[in-house]
């Protein structure tokens, strides 16, 4: 079988790649029947220099290649009929500006394995960019911080050469005694705790958040309950509360009286309660002065996040009298961080963590008969139709809105 790492050709450019040039060779040396392309891209934060330093052959067409794996979306015109790949398609949620991806890729008899569909046997996301969204995302929250209480100029994580070079400067800071809020306990959460701890800040338990002052920054992590609870009072455990978010009612008010900075890494499900409203913001007791919501629903459950914003611009303000943007340094304004494609500023680092998973999680389906079903789960195509666990969007594909 014949597999091929392709180009990236979505604008804005994205640096990431599925496989570097070690989970190339690690590919290779545990599948040597396969084959291997790597089609030469100028953008790609791993040179064609590299993979072909490390035996790899690089070449310029890719129509060979049984299988192609990408990082975004594959634009249409570059799609090759009758392959298989892989990319984040964002289709599932029916996003109507990739309606004409999906028609298209049915007409061409693609079959598509979106990264967002490998689970596991107990429906457990395999891969993703998570955990460099928490850490990137919890250096930016910091960097905002730095920026808004005008205390350390932090550079941009895209900047830097990877994750040493973002701890280095992390180094150089010093923090007042302010309380942070975390919430997300997955791949994001796990991320952001570690730019947490690598600065030496204090985990606190809710109490102490809640009622203790310190002459130290401090943070609290927090999961579901510790910001929900259910309207009747009952206790039923997260099932409940992610098959019945409607019966549930935020208590986070408690911690935005307290809190100075919100790092959001949680994941939110439709209909559960909002972290804090627009009218909650604009209380006397709310003293939160900066957001970094990696999660970045827009209009969602963090009032403040109007919008995404970009890695070239990263930080805006939200004002809750007004409910507008204004300037983030405005003394009345909330600083918002709100990048949605933050793994993108650790490329490298983020490419090598994915690889990785990839080889050792994906690849060997291939291999072994798909014996743990993970490529049946995750098919959303095949043979021009929608498979059955994708039907879903048969309605989504037909419209012509």
């Amino acid at each position: 079988m014949k597999f091929a790492v392709i180009q990236e050709r979505k604008s804005p450019p994205d640096r990431r790649v599925v496989l570097d040039p070690i989970s190339c060779q690690k590919f290779l040396s545990d599948f040597p029947s396969a084959k291997l392309l790597i089609e030469a891209s100028p953008i790609r934060a791993f040179t064609d220099a590299e993979y072909t330093n490390a035996g790899l052959e690089v070449v310029t067409d890719v129509s060979a290649a049984d299988v192609l794996i990408g990082v975004k979306e594959v634009p249409i015109e570059a799609l090759i009929p009758n392959k298989s790949y892989f990319f984040f398609s964002h289709t599932i949620k029916k996003q109507p500006y990739n309606r004409k991806l999906l028609q298209a890729i049915l007409d061409k008899n693609i079959t598509l394995y979106d990264h967002e569909t490998l689970v596991s046997e107990q429906n457990h996301r395999l891969i993703g960019f998570g955990y460099y969204a928490g850490v990137v995302g919890a250096y930016n929250g910091m960097r905002t911080l730095g920026l808004k209480l005008d205390i350390f100029d932090l550079p941009k994580a895209t900047t830097l050469n990877g994750r040493a070079a973002l701890n280095a400067q992390l180094n150089q800071i010093t923090l007042p005694n302010l309380k942070i809020i975390l919430t997300g306990t997955g791949r994001v959460g796990q991320g952001a705790k570690e730019i947490l701890d690598h600065l030496n800040i204090k985990k606190v338990s809710v109490d102490q958040f809640l009622n203790q002052n310190f002459s130290e920054a401090v943070y609290v992590q927090l999961d579901v309950f510790d910001y929900c609870e259910r309207v009747d009072g009952t206790h039923l455990g997260k099932s409940d509360f992610f098959q019945h978010p409607e019966a549930y009612r935020s208590t986070f008010e408690r911690f935005t009286a307290v809190a100075d900075l919100f790092i959001a890494g949680h994941f939110y499900g439709k209909g559960a309660p909002a972290f804090f409203s627009r009218t909650q913001a604009k209380a006397d007791a709310f003293k939160l002065s900066v957001v970094a919501d990696i999660s970045c629903d827009i209009d969602g459950p963090v009032a403040c996040t109007i919008r995404p914003s970009t890695i070239q611009s990263p930080i805006y303000g939200y004002d809750p009298e007004s409910e507008k943007e204004v300037d983030f340094k405005n003394a009345n304004a909330i600083a918002v961080m709100a990048v949605d494609n933050l793994p993108c500023e650790l490329p490298k680092d983020a490419s090598e963590g994915f690889g990785k998973t990839f080889v050792d999680k994906i690849i060997p389906s291939f291999f072994n008969a798909d014996a743990f079903g993970i490529l049946e789960r995750s098919r959303m195509t095949k043979n021009g139709q929608l498979t059955p666990a994708f039907s879903y969007l048969q309605t989504y594909v037909d419209s012509t809105e």
